[in-house]
């Protein structure tokens, strides 16, 4: 079977599931008024499956062969059923492959999750390249099986309800109401029925510093990302790049570029269905992504979409925002506002897919604070924090501000193969000293990709990108929308993560419009932070430890305009 028989899922899920009592019609009612609240995530098909003690709802986005491809998914005997968020990139290997006796039913690359689970039970998550949360239900036994994707590219919640009714959704907003207890489900874990808590199985070794293996090899880890991408651009719908003008968005961009005149699907052989690359910056007028954008996509020859915003028309977002990305975190809110306007334009154009440069921050130590890491320990130790912590903020950002829109993202640093190199080279080659830049060795593994001033550009945080006034704006509207006297009882209005900021303080309270409770408030991170660092980098200068400042321009004598 080729690569062009599969196809490609960024949709919606939701699944009921009491193995004590019996459903009666009105549950399954309740479940479809569920999946419509993430429909927005799979406007293109509905499916729904239920029985005595499970249901489960889909919500679809079809990429690839759309003409096919309905969820729920089936085994060959019905007994087992399957609902899926995601995409498994090395479908195929198992597709081809004469160990596991099995008759497909479709072409969905989603499949292979069920000849796996027969296979392998839990351990088939060990075999799976790829970004998901799926819901398996074993018929004939009665039982589940639940899990999440390693760094949590996609995203799943879960709850309960004084039935003892467990339930799963791949956004909060659809357990609201329902459940009497609201959790993230944790990104590399897997939960059964027969479990009270999710149970951890992505482990490796270069998650401590001790077990990494120390690579130095340069022109590796350009073929890895190269593969990565390659993996990642399986498309029967016109697609695009995030192109903010930054490194990691350029590079992913240069490396779409490079492989995008003949057709992934036919190993490469045919010519592409849409050969043009179309690229995407959002900004302020005059910003510095803006200029950056425009001159790698002169470079590269892709047809660019310059995206201006304004302040009014960012703030007046600000409420869908913070209601479609579930989260009241200050940088994350900053840098999804500019995000969610792009993704209704890239909507517009009917574009479904695009590829962006998330996670080489956080593998690289690309933040400018990781400008003070005192040593290799420590750098690699920060780098494994920040991965760890992933799904809470750029993984949240570019999954449900494109998801808002019905627009799929990929992010080819966060594949599984590129990270574990990645992460096994020796942190000396990442640290930033007064000779080599910060992500150096990933420049130097691209030189020739991109033009120099882009290739050697300081890291701009996303939300500073768009425009240094955007920031500044925001914290003068939340500076005059909350009042001294609320803010100083910030800790009896919010006793559960209170407020650091006014501005913390304004997205808290309209995340508490549509999502009640200490449960949802919990499911957001709340932590001190200078420049998106974690708490315990806030150690590595004592200017840091009275700081509460996620722009990267906070980091003083580094940034070139730091306040």
């Amino acid at each position: 079977m080729c690569i062009r028989d599969s196809f490609k899922l960024m949709c919606g899920i939701v699944a009921i599931y009491n193995n004590q009592i019996k459903f009666d019609k009105d549950m399954r009612s309740k479940c479809l008024k569920m999946s419509k609240k993430v429909r927005h995530r799979g406007p293109d098909w509905s499916g729904i499956y239920s029985s005595d003690n499970a249901i489960l709802a889909h919500e679809r986005l079809s990429i690839v062969d759309i003409k096919s491809g309905r969820q729920p998914l089936f085994s060959n005997d019905k007994n087992i059923i399957l609902t899926v968020n995601g995409e498994i990139y090395n479908h195929l290997d198992f597709r081809n492959s004469s160990k596991i006796d099995y008759k497909y039913q479709t072409n969905s690359d989603c499949e292979v999750i069920i000849p796996l689970f027969k296979e392998y039970g839990k351990d088939l998550l060990n075999h799976l390249n790829g970004i998901f949360s799926f819901f398996l239900y074993d018929k004939l036994e009665n039982t589940f099986f639940v899990a999440r994707d390693p760094i949590g590219v996609i995203p799943l919640y879960m709850g309960n309800d004084k039935n003892g009714t467990s339930y799963f959704s791949s956004e909060m907003k659809s357990l609201v109401g329902k459940c009497q207890n609201i959790k993230e489900f944790p990104p590399g874990h897997y939960m059964t029925n027969n479990d009270t808590e999710p149970l951890k199985y992505y482990k490796k070794n270069w998650m401590k510093f001790d077990n990494i293996k120390n690579y130095n090899s340069k022109k590796q880890l350009n073929v890895t990302l190269e593969n990565a991408v390659k993996r990642q651009l399986m498309s029967d719908v016109p697609f695009g790049v995030l192109l903010s003008g930054g490194l990691d968005s350029s590079i992913i961009s240069s490396i779409v570029k490079k492989f995008s005149k003949k057709r992934i699907e036919s190993d490469q052989k045919k010519d592409a269905w849409w050969p043009q690359i179309h690229s995407f910056a959002v900004g302020l007028k005059g910003s510095p992504d803006l200029k950056a954008a425009n001159k790698v996509s002169k470079y590269l020859g892709t047809v660019h979409h310059e995206i201006h915003f304004t302040i009014q028309e960012a703030l007046d977002s600000l409420e869908d925002v913070i209601y479609y990305l579930e989260t009241y975190d200050v940088t994350t809110v900053r840098a999804s506002t500019p995000m969610y306007l792009m993704s209704r334009y890239i909507k517009s154009m009917g574009i479904k897919m695009v590829l962006s440069g998330e996670g080489a921050d956080e593998i690289f130590g690309g933040y400018l604070y990781f400008h003070k890491a005192p040593n290799s320990k420590e750098f690699h130790e920060e780098t494994v924090r920040k991965i760890d912590k992933l799904h809470l903020y750029d993984c949240l950002r570019a999954n449900k501000s494109l998801s808002a829109w019905g627009v799929e993202g990929r992010v080819p640093f966060l594949d599984k193969e590129f990270i574990d190199y990645s992460m096994n080279l020796d942190p000396k080659l990442k640290m930033i000293n007064s000779d080599k830049i910060e992500k150096y060795i990933l420049r130097e593994s691209f030189e020739g990709y991109l033009p120099d001033d882009i290739l050697w550009r300081q890291k701009e945080q996303f939300s500073d990108g768009v425009g240094y006034s955007w920031i500044d704006s925001l914290k003068e509207y939340a500076d005059k929308s909350i009042s001294e006297k609320d803010y100083r009882n910030r800790n009896k209005i919010f006793p559960v993560n209170t407020p650091k900021s006014k501005e913390e303080f304004l997205f808290r309270r309209i995340f508490e419009k549509y999502f009640p409770g200490d449960d949802c408030a919990l499911c957001v991170p709340s932590s001190k932070s200078v420049a998106c660092s974690t708490e315990e980098a806030l150690k590595w200068d004592k200017s840091f430890l009275d700081m509460n400042d996620p722009s990267g321009r906070s980091i003083k004598k580094i940034h070139k305009d730091s306040y």
